[in-house]
């Protein structure tokens, strides 16, 4: 077998692996999905059967929880199941708590907000202005935004960029106050207050990223909502330059139309890191484990014709990548972490790519070098 086929096998088993894993995010997939669907069935039975039942999940402070299946309608206020393999503070005990994470509270948004469009039913409105309310009120006065709200004492108070969290509720806010397409019906005065959220949430960002010797590097996944400064999450997520979520913050700050001479120093910044912080030579491959809660282990393998790769996590002093287990100490490679989170967590990934991939169209669109210099 080539080299390349198998390649292939194994991102092919990857993908299978991914879409049969009951968890959270697949309930995330199955909301996004809905999200997606032709006009017609927002209209149809079974559409607003599912559109029913996602009302019935809007907490009474406007937000949503992630875990709960939309193609059931929610009985009382109690969670949907207590999962014995997360600690308290990873569920919602009292049924009340509402989150950004796993594409929660901005996905029920976009749904609901095409149902308003294409339905014109006054309940779907009602729940997405609550909606809307929620999301500007959870956002703290220095532009962050949490990953839970109401606040708890604990990591879901730190303004959070893990999975993306705070940067799908900017890219909300952003497209309300664009008032396009399925958000048209959406006032003005909900659109300014998206509009101010945004750009308070931009202000945030630059504020946030990490500085080395006065330059602009890349974010961490969760910033502390006082100082601003990396901080920690669950035991293996320390504070770090982030190659992960670092990707999606760059992304979003290309996509301003007309950005300020800030915002440009922080998105070349970020390229920068990109560019000297990138992984050759090696990638990915999954193998067979009957002892892997997932059925297989994932390994790191020498490869010299392997697109790069960056890790989700690089330290704050030495700038190399690391690996942690939950005992929270930190590895040099990801074969020195337990099975359990080698395969349970993505360490590795081509971030990066798409990041050095729109930068130069970017740059010259602006007058600017189409190559930045990382040293």
């Amino acid at each position: 077998m080539s080299p390349q086929l198998a390649r292939r096998k194994s991102t092919i088993a990857v993908l299978l692996c991914a879409l049969t894993l009951p968890c959270s995010a697949s309930r995330a997939a199955d909301i996004s999905s809905v999200s997606k669907q032709p006009d017609a069935w927002f209209t149809s039975d079974e559409g607003r059967k599912v559109l029913d039942n996602v009302l019935t999940w809007q907490n009474g402070n406007g937000g949503w929880w992630k875990q709960y299946d939309v193609a059931k309608p929610r009985k009382g206020g109690a969670p949907e199941r207590i999962d014995p393999r997360f600690p308290p503070q990873d569920q919602n005990l009292s049924g009340q708590v509402s989150t950004f994470d796993n594409r929660a509270t901005w996905s029920e948004l976009r749904l609901l907000a095409r149902a308003v469009t294409l339905t014109k039913d006054p309940k779907y409105k009602e729940a997405f202005d609550r909606g809307v309310k929620f999301v500007i009120a959870a956002q703290y006065p220095n532009g962050g935004w949490p990953q839970r709200f109401p606040l708890e004492d604990n990591y879901g108070r730190h303004i959070t960029f893990n999975d993306e969290a705070m940067v799908e509720v900017m890219k909300l806010t952003r497209d309300i106050a664009g008032g396009k397409n399925e958000f048209a019906f959406v006032d003005d005065q909900t659109r300014k207050a998206c509009a101010a959220a945004f750009d308070k949430g931009v202000e945030c960002i630059l504020n946030c990223q990490i500085k080395v010797d006065g330059k602009p590097t890349v974010w961490c996944a969760q910033h502390d909502e006082v100082t601003l400064a990396p901080a920690k999450a669950r035991s293996y997520e320390l504070p770090s330059f982030s190659g992960g979520e670092s990707a999606a913050i760059t992304m979003l700050l290309m996509d301003i139309e007309n950005p300020s001479d800030r915002v440009k120093q922080a998105i070349q910044g970020a390229v920068q890191w990109y560019e000297k912080s990138k992984l050759t030579g090696i990638r990915l491959e999954n193998k067979p484990d009957k002892n892997s809660p997932r059925g297989y282990d994932v390994v790191v393998v020498e490869d010299q014709s392997a697109p790069p790769l960056w890790g989700r996590f690089y330290d704050l002093e030495t700038g190399k990548p690391y690996f942690c287990g939950r005992d929270g100490v930190k590895k040099s490679s990801m074969a020195e972490i337990e099975l359990e989170r080698r395969a349970g967590y993505a360490w590795l990934r081509p971030w990066g790519d798409r990041v050095l991939k729109a930068y130069p169209k970017w740059a010259e669109k602006r007058g600017l070098p189409a190559t930045t210099s990382s040293t």
